[in-house]
């Protein structure tokens, strides 16, 4: 029994850090008229959530107007989720409707009074580390053991779901391939025809040639 529990417990572990995975947080610095962009490759269907905010160089002090950004999430297809205009913060939530590699894109005006660099401050969650759990366990006051059983449940699920759409991107990644094998042994047969082709009538014309002036 201390054993099954054991195995049991190291597979929560392993899947909880799996999830983890899944969250990042981050800061970076943003030039003055450029702009930085950050993707992440999310499944359909799946939930995703995220914050950002420009750290204030003035501690105990409201953000400058000259401190803005702008800030843009889209999707692989050019859809846009979210958009911030000349703000100093912000969140974004949505569900994914679409697989691939979703966009975030900050970006710092080249204006009047313009910092020549802002820091930037990131998160971005997706999947099972979107869920707000704390809110989960308050509102349906379920017991400790049942809202850990049901964390690693939808963990599972994600990961399940995960591996699905990787062996899709897999099977998508492997025809690609095949194609471009195919085109590749298509241009290489022609490239060597066209070349015997024309050695053909370099020899034909030499041979023409040197027939004419009577020296064969």
């Amino acid at each position: 029994m201390a054993a099954m529990f054991n195995s049991v417990g190291s597979l929560a572990l392993l899947t909880l850090a799996m999830t983890f995975s899944l969250a990042y947080s981050m800061q970076f610095e943003l030039h003055v008229g450029h702009t930085k962009c950050i993707s992440e490759d999310i499944k359909g269907s799946a939930m995703s959530v995220g914050k950002y905010s420009v750290v204030n160089p003035s501690e105990g002090y409201p953000n400058s107007d000259s401190h803005r950004i702008i800030v843009r999430v889209s999707s692989p297809h050019g859809n846009m989720y979210h958009f911030g205009d000349h703000v100093d913060s912000g969140n974004f939530a949505f569900t994914a409707s679409e697989p691939g590699d979703h966009t975030t894109c900050f970006w710092l005006p080249d204006e009047k009074d313009a910092p020549p660099m802002v820091t930037v401050e990131f998160e971005w969650r997706t999947g099972v580390a979107a869920k707000d759990w704390s809110k989960i366990a308050k509102k349906g006051q379920v017991e400790v053991m049942e809202f850990e059983l049901k964390k690693l449940y939808d963990t599972v699920l994600s990961i399940h779901d995960e591996m699905f759409y990787l062996r899709e991107r897999e099977e998508e990644m492997q025809d690609l391939n095949k194609a471009t094998n195919t085109k590749l042994f298509t241009l290489s047969f022609l490239s060597i025809a066209v070349c015997l082709s024309v050695a053909g009538l370099q020899i034909w014309h030499l041979k023409t040639f040197f027939e004419r002036k009577k020296l064969l």
